[in-house]
């Protein structure tokens, strides 16, 4: 699903192609690689599945459905151990983030508007966000326009990766001077 796209969809990283794409759609990608682990992991609950109830059939000390137990649970084995080598040398190690589009995605993003209420408040916030939202624009776009911050304020204060840290964001922290 990230890799939809490459002009539609969400598009945040590229699948490294491994066959040749859809025969209706020239240029397309298929996540094949994706679609065989999740197939082996489909196949890995059902052996679960069966696993379970071999066990549960066993009475007293003595479980004839050993042999089909120990089948299946070899085979589990077997199936996600190569199934996730195939996965990680053809389709992980190939993965490439669209740094451009994360980069719009989280400049574009409402969740930002949190950062901006220890600033400007959280009416001014929600009614910054109502218009960006309404306008499809940038949080950073009608903030400027309404003059609320300069653009080095909001560099700091709607930096996404800021976000991840403890603290306000753009604040200056204790003992900086």
């Amino acid at each position: 699903m990230l890799s939809s796209g490459p002009t539609t969809g969400l598009g945040e990283i590229s699948l490294p192609a491994v066959q040749p794409g859809s025969s209706i759609m020239p240029g397309k990608v298929n996540p094949v690689m994706a679609e065989m682990l999740n197939m082996v992991c489909y196949h890995v609950m059902g052996n679960d599945t069966t696993i379970m109830a071999c066990s549960q059939a066993g009475q007293l000390e003595l479980n004839v459905m050993m042999p089909l137990l120990a089948h299946n649970l070899i085979e589990s084995l077997e199936i996600l151990t190569n199934g996730i080598r195939a996965f990680s040398e053809r389709c992980m190690r190939g993965i490439e983030a669209n740094e451009e589009r994360c980069r719009q995605l989280a400049e574009h993003s409402m969740g930002l508007a949190t950062a901006l209420n220890p600033y400007i408040g959280y009416a001014a916030a929600a009614k910054v966000a109502q218009e960006a939202l309404a306008r499809g624009v940038s949080l950073r776009q009608v903030v400027l326009e309404k003059g609320y911050l300069t653009a080095e304020q909001l560099d700091a204060v709607l930096d996404p990766s800021a976000m991840t840290e403890p603290g306000i964001q753009g604040a200056e922290s204790e003992g900086s001077s």
